[in-house]
C-alpha cells in the first residue's frame, strides 16, 4: 500500500484496540431498539404493514440503528445487509449494486428501485448522496418490477426520512477523522403556522482521501494542474447538499408534501492501477509482475494528470395523499437533473499512438527511470518504455467523460383501505429521461483535461470521442390484489406492464479528425474521431421500444403465532438501449479482425478463442424469480429468526465491458444470454436484554452462465459482480453510567465477503494485443477478488440531547480490492484498491 494523506495516526491506534475490545459485532438484519420489538411496520408494497405480512425477504433498520450504526450513505445500510454488495470506484455516480447474483450495467439501468419518501427516482447517479434525517431503510430482495416497474428486477431500497413535527426540533452533527475527514450536516423543521409544516436539511463532507500521487515534482506532473488544498491527493472528496421541505394540510384528509434539493461534488476520479496477466514473459526471465494476482498488487499512483469529478445534482418533487374515505388516492411529480463528468489519465501509453508527439517524447527522456509499478519501465524513449495505463508521462493523453441525466416523472394509484379481506391497488405512471453520454481520449498538452465532449482547440485537442444523445419515454398501467383466503393465508398477485420507448442521436462531429490514431485501419494518416464515420458513412438515428409484462404472485401462512411462510414468484424487467455508436466498428476491427482471427487457440471450457459480438444496441433483461422461506419471532418477539432459499434465471442479463486499445478507451453494455442463481438466505437478531442486541445475517449464492453469445467461451463461468457469500455478524450495547443519565454505548458490525469474478473471462486464457508481438495469451486466473472481512466499531457517551462518539472504520486495516475490472482482450485488469482504516471523533446535538 502506498503512503496516503494520514493524520491523527499515533493516537488512532490505542483507539483501535479500545473499540475492538468491546466485542465481536456488525448488522445484516432489522436492528430493533428495546422498546421497538412488538412490531415492524414496512411500505415496500406501497401500504404500511407488518413486516411478517410482506410475503419476501425485508431488512429494516429503524431510526435508532440507523443512528447506532453511523448510517451517512449507501454503501452504509448495504454493508448491514446480506446478500447485497455494492462497488463505487470510478467516480461519485458509479455505483454498481449486486443482490443475489444481480447486477446493474455501468452505463445501462439499476438493477433496483429507490423510493425516497415515496418518490421513485430514476437517475442511477441518485442513490450515492448523503442521508440525513432518517427515519427508516427498508431493502426488499427478489423481483420488484410487478410493483416499482422497471429496473426492480433484483430488489428495491425503500427510505423514509423524518417529517417535521408539531414542535421546533433538529439536530446536528460534526465529525473529524484521519486524512483531513469532516463531516457537518443538520436538520431543522417544525410548525410554520396554520397547515404548513417546514423542513430545512443541509450537510458538508471534505476527505483528501486515502491515497496519494507519489509523482509531483517533475516538469510534465501535476503541477500543472495545482490544487493549493490537496495537491497529491488522488481519492478526496468535497461535497455538500441543502434540502428545504414544505408540508401543508390542506384539509383533515389531504396533504401535500413538497421537496427540493441541490447539491455538489468535487471529488476525485478513476483510482485504478493497470494490472497485467501475460504469464508468457515470465518465461523469458521477465518481471513476474507481467503475471500478477490483483489481490497482491502493491498499489501506487503517479498520474501527471490531477482527477477529477464533478457533479450538480437539483431535485424537486411534490406528493399528494388524499383520504376519500372508501380509498386513499396517491400522486406524485419529480424533476431531477444531475451533470456528472470526470478528467483523469488516459489510458493510451502502451499502444504507441502519441510516440511520435513531441511532448510524449519529451516526457519519457525526462522521467527515464522514474519508479512506475512494474513491470512498466520508463525509458530514454517511448518505444523503449514498457507502459500501462495512467503513468506520469504525457503518453497516455487524457479522457474525459460526461454523463448528464434530466428526467420528469409522474404516478397516480389508488389504493383500498387495508382492514378489509380483500385489498386492491391501481395506478399509472409516466418518465421521461434526456440523457447526453460522452467518452473521449484527448491530447495531453499539459493544460489539464478540457470540460467538454469535444475540442479542436491546441488545449487538449479531442483525438476519439463517443457522443450521444439518448431520449426515453415510458409508460406503465400496474395493479395489486391481495385476499384473505382464511384467517392464516393470504394470496396475493401484482401485475404491471411497461412501455419503454427509446431513440438515439450521436453528436460526434462528422468532419473531426485526427492525426495520431488510426481509427479506420487504413494508414491513411488523417482519420475520423470515431470509427462508425470510417469511409465517409454517418451514423444514422435509432429508436427502439421495449415492453413487458411482469406478473408476481404470492402467498402467505401464518403457520402459527410465531412462523409465517412465504412463497412467491415474479418477473423483473429492465429496458434494453444503445450503446455509444461506433462501438461495434471499434470492436470488429481492432479486436476481432485485428487479434481473434489470428489467434484460434482454445481460450478455456474447452471451446475455441470466439469473436467478441458487441453491437450498437442491446437488449432487454428478463428474470423469473421464485423464493420461499418463513419469519419467525420467539421469547416475546425478542428472538427473531428468518430465512429463504431463492432460484432466478436471467435471460439477457445486461453486462458492462471496458476496452482500451490503438482505439483509444471504450465502454459499451452487453448481455450474456442465459443465467442462473441460486442461494440460501437467513437472518438473526436477538434482543438478549434492555442493554445488549446481537444481530447476525449470512447468504450463499451459486451461479453459472449458460449461455453466452457475446463470448461463447465464457460458458460454465460464475456470473460477474456476485460474492459467492455475504455474512454478517454483530452487536450493540448500551448500559446506563451510575446515576449521571448518560449511557455509554458500542456498536461494533462485522461484514464479510466472499470471493468475487467482475467479468464474464475467468479462470481461462483470452488473446491479447500484444498477442500481436509475441506476448502470448493472456491468463485471467488471477483476476478474482479474494474474500475480506471489514470491522467497524462506535463507542461512546450519550445523553439526552447529545452524544459523543469515537468510530473506526476498517479497524483492523484490512488490505482488499475494491473491484478489478479485466480488459481481456488488453492483457490486464484495471484494479481499484479498497479503503484503510480510519478513526475520529463525532458529536451530536439534538432539540
Amino acid at each position: 500500500m502506498p503512503a496516503s494523506c494520514r493524520s491523527l495516526s499515533v493516537a488512532a491506534r490505542p483507539l483501535a484496540l479500545a473499540l475492538a475490545a468491546t466485542g465481536l459485532s456488525a448488522a445484516a438484519t432489522p436492528l430493533l431498539a428495546a422498546d421497538q420489538i412488538d412490531e415492524i411496520v414496512v411500505t415496500v408494497r406501497q401500504r404500511a404493514e407488518s413486516v411478517k405480512d410482506v410475503p419476501g425477504s425485508v431488512d429494516v433498520l429503524s431510526a435508532k440503528a440507523i443512528e447506532d450504526a453511523g448510517v451517512e450513505r449507501a454503501r452504509d445500510f448495504i454493508a448491514l445487509t446480506p446478500g447485497v454488495s455494492i462497488v463505487n470506484a470510478a467516480e461519485v455516480a458509479d455505483s454498481q449494486v449486486n443482490i443475489r447474483g444481480i447486477n446493474g450495467a455501468r452505463d445501462a439501468e439499476t438493477n433496483y428501485a429507490l423510493v425516497i419518501d415515496g418518490i421513485l427516482m430514476t437517475n442511477p447517479a441518485a442513490l450515492n448522496r448523503e442521508y440525513t434525517n432518517l427515519q427508516q431503510i427498508e431493502v426488499l430482495k427478489g423481483p420488484q418490477g410487478a410493483i416499482y416497474g422497471r429496473n426492480a428486477a433484483a430488489g428495491a431500497f425503500i427510505i423514509t426520512t423524518k417529517k417535521p413535527g408539531d414542535t421546533l426540533s433538529g439536530n446536528v452533527k460534526a465529525s473529524a477523522a484521519q486524512d483531513d475527514t469532516y463531516l457537518l450536516s443538520g436538520n431543522i423543521g417544525g410548525p410554520l403556522g396554520g397547515a404548513f409544516k417546514w423542513g430545512l436539511e443541509a450537510d458538508y463532507r471534505d476527505s483528501n482521501g486515502y491515497y496519494k500521487n507519489k509523482d509531483t515534482g517533475n516538469t510534465y506532473s501535476r503541477e500543472y494542474y495545482p490544487d493549493p488544498g490537496c495537491d497529491d491527493c488522488v481519492d478526496y472528496f468535497e461535497g455538500w447538499d441543502v434540502a428545504g421541505r414544505l408540508i401543508w394540510d390542506v384539509s383533515p384528509n389531504a396533504s401535500l408534501d413538497t421537496k427540493i434539493r441541490y447539491g455538489e461534488v468535487d471529488a476525485g476520479s478513476i483510482s485504478f492501477n493497470s494490472v497485467f496477466q501475460l504469464p508468457v514473459p515470465l518465461q523469458f526471465g521477465f518481471n513476474k509482475a507481467f503475471y500478477e494476482d490483483v489481490n497482491d498488487h502493491p498499489f501506487g499512483f503517479n498520474p501527471n494528470v490531477k482527477p477529477y469529478n464533478d457533479q450538480q445534482s437539483f431535485e424537486i418533487s411534490s406528493k399528494l395523499d388524499y383520504d376519500l374515505g372508501w380509498a386513499d388516492l396517491t400522486a406524485w411529480g419529480l424533476f431531477s437533473d444531475i451533470e456528472n463528468d470526470l478528467g483523469s489519465e488516459g489510458t493510451s501509453g502502451a499502444f504507441g499512438f502519441f510516440w511520435g508527439e513531441a511532448r510524449c517524447q519529451a516526457s519519457t527522456a525526462a522521467l527515464q527511470g522514474f519508479p512506475v509499478n512494474p513491470p512498466q519501465v520508463i525509458g530514454a524513449t517511448p518505444a523503449a518504455s514498457i507502459l500501462g495505463a495512467y503513468t506520469p508521462t504525457t503518453c497516455d493523453g487524457t479522457q474525459y467523460q460526461q454523463r448528464d441525466q434530466k428526467d420528469y416523472s409522474f404516478e397516480v394509484r389508488l389504493a383500498s383501505k387495508s382492514d378489509q379481506r380483500l385489498r386492491w391497488l391501481g395506478g399509472l405512471y409516466y418518465l421521461n429521461i434526456d440523457r447526453e453520454v460522452a467518452v473521449n481520449t484527448g491530447l495531453d498538452t499539459g493544460t489539464g483535461v478540457a470540460k467538454t465532449a469535444y475540442t479542436a482547440g491546441p488545449d487538449n485537442p479531442t483525438q476519439q470521442l463517443l457522443h450521444d444523445q439518448f431520449k426515453t419515454d415510458v409508460y406503465a398501467v400496474f395493479g395489486q390484489l391481495a385476499y384473505d383466503v382464511t384467517d392464516t393465508v393470504e394470496a396475493s398477485l401484482a401485475l404491471r406492464y411497461d412501455r419503454e420507448e427509446r431513440e438515439v442521436h450521436n453528436k460526434v462531429p462528422t468532419g473531426a479528425t485526427t492525426p495520431y490514431i488510426d481509427t479506420c485501419l487504413d494508414g491513411a494518416g488523417i482519420d475520423p474521431i470515431n470509427p462508425g464515420l470510417c469511409g465517409g458513412a454517418s451514423i444514422p438515428d435509432k429508436e427502439k421500444t421495449f415492453e413487458q409484462l411482469e406478473p408476481k404472485f404470492a402467498l402467505t401462512w401464518d403457520a402459527t403465532e410465531a412462523v409465517t411462510g412465504f412463497a412467491s414468484i415474479g418477473v423483473g424487467f429492465k429496458s434494453g438501449g444503445f450503446n455509444s455508436q461506433g462501438s461495434k466498428a471499434t470492436i470488429d476491427g481492432f479486436i476481432n479482425n485485428a487479434v481473434v482471427a489470428g489467434f484460434p487457440a482454445f481460450c478455456g471450457n474447452n471451446s475455441p478463442c470466439t469473436r467478441v459480438n458487441i453491437a450498437d444496441d442491446y437488449k432487454k433483461e428478463t428474470s423469473l424469480a421464485f423464493e420461499v422461506g418463513a419469519k419467525s419471532t420467539w421469547l416475546d418477539n425478542r428472538l427473531r429468526v428468518n430465512a429463504a432459499y431463492y432460484y432466478t434465471t436471467v435471460d439477457d442479463m445486461q453486462f458492462f465491458e471496458f476496452y482500451v486499445g490503438p482505439f483509444g478507451l471504450l465502454r459499451v453494455v452487453s448481455n450474456i444470454d442465459e443465467v442462473n442463481l441460486y442461494g440460501v438466505e437467513a437472518s438473526v437478531n436477538w434482543v438478549a436484554s434492555d442493554w445488549l442486541e446481537l444481530y447476525a445475517g449470512a447468504n450463499i449464492t451459486h451461479s453459472n452462465i449458460e449461455k453466452n453469445s457475446v463470448r461463447p467461451d465464457t460458458v460454465g463461468n460464475e456470473s460477474p459482480y456476485t460474492p459467492d457469500w455475504t455474512g454478517n455478524l454483530g452487536a450493540r450495547f448500551s448500559w446506563p453510567i451510575a446515576s449521571t443519565g448518560l449511557d455509554f454505548i458500542a456498536n461494533v458490525d462485522v461484514r464479510a465477503v466472499g470471493d468475487t469474478w467482475f467479468h464474464t473471462v475467468q479462470d481461462q486464457s483470452r488473446p491479447t494485443l500484444f498477442s500481436l508481438f509475441g506476448f502470448g495469451y493472456g491468463q485471467y486466473g488471477p483476476t478474482e477478488r479474494d474474500a475480506y472481512t471489514l470491522v467497524d466499531a462506535r463507542v461512546g457517551v450519550q445523553g439526552e440531547h447529545w452524544s459523543i462518539v469515537a468510530f473506526g472504520k476498517n479497524v483492523f486495516d484490512e488490505d482488499y480490492i475494491e473491484e478489478a475490472i479485466p480488459a481481456p482482450e488488453f492483457g490486464g485488469t484495471f484494479t481499484h484498491v479498497g479503503t484503510q482504516s480510519r478513526f475520529g471523533l463525532e458529536a451530536t446535538y439534538k432539540f
